[in-house]
C-alpha cells in the first residue's frame, strides 16, 4: 500500500531552503496536486497543503528517517512551520 506525507504549513518565508528533488528522487516520492478550488476552514497558521505520495509506507517512513532528510527538514523549519503527517493508504 502506498504511503503520504500529508503537510500543512505556513507561508514559505526562505525559498531558498529546499534540499528536497534529492531526497524525493531517492526514494520514489511524487507531489501530488491538489483541488485549487479547495477552501481552507479552521486554519490558524495553514497556509498551504502538500501531498507527497510514496511507492509504500515503509519507503514513506524510511525517507522520514533518513540522515539527508534530517538535514533538509530543519532548513524547512527555519522556512515554514508546520506539521507533517504519515499515512497509508491508497488515494484515488
Amino acid at each position: 500500500m502506498k504511503g503520504y506525507w500529508i503537510v500543512l504549513g505556513s507561508d514559505v518565508t526562505d525559498p531558498d531552503a529546499q534540499l528536497w528533488a534529492p531526497i524525493a528522487e531517492k526514494f520514489g516520492a511524487k507531489l501530488k496536486s491538489l483541488d485549487p478550488g479547495a477552501v481552507l476552514k479552521e486554519a490558524e497558521t495553514t497556509r498551504r497543503v502538500v501531498v507527497v505520495e510514496f511507492p509504500s509506507y515503509e519507503r514513506a517512513l524510511a525517507c522520514y528517517a533518513d540522515p539527508a532528510y534530517e538535514e533538509a527538514k530543519q532548513h524547512a523549519l527555519k522556512a515554514s512551520k508546520r506539521e507533517l503527517l504519515i499515512v497509508e493508504g491508497d488515494l484515488a
